[in-house]
């Protein structure tokens, strides 16, 4: 359902004003239920996951392209603007053709996602989005099953992360554990090796931990402040670094995720 539109003010274009404000779209989308997704690929792996567009905002020129998608929901509306009037409700210019409001899915268990997972990324209070995109790239290309972040860690589904991941969060199954580090708990009950990536003196290297004899591995990865908390260095089972060299003593978080589920997967090869 084409809708021709022509002023920011339009009440039916709530969910995409004002989107640079990070504080209020991670206070509002969650209320809400939605989140944004795009670019023609990012929303068709969206829709592939099974998330469902409330409306879509483009400008003419995108129209025949992204047709193959909004043409699948015939009642959520496709809002079509001048691209300075899509500039000035979203907050920037629309260079990827077009953004998709869509609805949240339902939230899944975290003792649902590790019944059949055998490694996994834990995720504890990563707050920059281009990262936890980034971390779920990586997931993805690299053999992860799921991935857990803990209460304070930031949006899977907030635009960013997702722009970043390239849609991968759709991809990898996620859910968002209720309490941490008590989640330790969750993933020794399910059978779980954890390995916590921290630059202690009892850490092994990467390259000589037993990453392929063990059935199932949880990998946890700190925010790129602090790192770790205590707790959670207390709690797992071992610690992992990376070897390095150059002088340089650790990885930005995403890399060093790469870095970890790359060696994973080979060792399981």
């Amino acid at each position: 359902m084409l809708v021709e539109i022509s002023g920011a003010d339009d009440p039916r274009l709530d969910d995409y004003v004002r989107m640079t404000d990070v504080k209020l779209r991670a206070r509002m989308e969650p209320e809400r239920g939605l989140f944004m997704a795009e670019s023609f690929n990012v929303i068709s792996r969206a829709i592939a996951g099974g998330c469902v567009p409330r409306s879509f905002l483009t400008s003419p020129r995108w129209l025949e392209k992204f047709a193959p998608l909004y043409e699948r929901f015939p009642d959520a509306p496709v809002y079509v603007g001048a691209e300075e009037l899509l500039e000035e409700i979203t907050g920037f210019h629309l260079h990827r053709g077009a953004l998709a409001a869509m609805q949240r899915p339902v939230p899944t268990p975290p003792q649902e996602l590790l019944r059949n997972a055998r490694t996994v990324a834990v995720l504890e209070d990563i707050v920059d989005h281009t990262n936890v995109g980034a971390m779920f790239r990586s997931a993805a290309a690299l053999g992860v099953d799921a991935v857990l972040v803990t209460p304070s860690c930031a949006d899977p589904l907030y635009r960013r992360s997702i722009r970043v991941s390239m849609g991968t969060v759709f991809q990898v199954p996620w859910a968002r554990l209720d309490a941490w580090p008590q989640g330790l708990e969750l993933l020794r009950e399910n059978g779980f090796t954890s390995y916590a990536l921290a630059l202690t003196d009892t850490a092994l290297p990467l390259d000589e931990a037993p990453l392929g004899e063990q059935e199932k591995v949880a990998f946890v990865l700190g925010s790129e402040g602090h790192g770790l908390k205590p707790a959670t260095l207390a709690g797992v089972d071992s610690h992992l670094i990376i070897p390095m060299s150059g002088g340089v003593d650790s990885l930005n978080v995403a890399a060093a995720s790469a870095v970890v589920f790359w060696q994973r997967q080979a060792a399981l090869k």
